[in-house]
């Protein structure tokens, strides 16, 4: 049996983001929480099988499998999601180098705040949050998002 395409994936998780303030919440808390998630799990403990690259650590592992996932969907937006995490990376170190606080102090709290927005976004809306019926849909909440951007850029996925 065939996985769902990207446009099956988009449509099913359209259907409980069609409210205009619920849509413009996940523009604001999806890449918030996208970079948390990268940014919480670099800060992890690594095993000492990971020596001591910065770069090889749960969050660069986690960017990793979900570019694998996005690859499976589609190449371009795969590629979208890698210049978003690379990004996201990067200002990992740049705060990092600053020195305030370790990075995931403010991944958790951000973290938190935007997954308050997403479920405040979702009660307007009146629908529970996709993830609820499939666990995937929290790697697909980027895409879509990237999706709009795409069309309206005439960049095919």
């Amino acid at each position: 049996m065939a996985g769902k395409s990207v446009e099956q994936w988009f449509q099913e998780y359209g259907e409980s983001h069609q409210n205009p303030l619920n849509k413009t919440i996940h523009w604001i808390c999806v890449p918030a929480i996208t970079a948390c998630v990268i940014a919480l799990l670099w800060d992890l403990p690594r095993p000492g099988f990971m020596g001591q690259s910065p770069f090889l650590n749960w969050g660069v592992i986690m960017v990793v499998l979900s570019i694998l996932f996005y690859l499976r969907l589609s190449v371009s937006l795969a590629i979208g999601m890698l210049l978003f995490s690379a990004a996201v990376i990067a200002g990992i170190i740049a705060y990092e180098k600053l020195g305030i606080s370790p990075v995931y102090q403010l991944a958790l709290v951000v973290f938190v705040v935007a997954w308050i927005g997403q479920f405040i976004g979702h009660k307007i809306e009146g629908k529970k949050p996709s993830f609820f019926q499939d666990i995937q849909f929290l790697l697909i909440g980027p895409i879509w998002l990237l999706g709009f951007l795409y069309r309206k850029l005439g960049i095919a996925y």
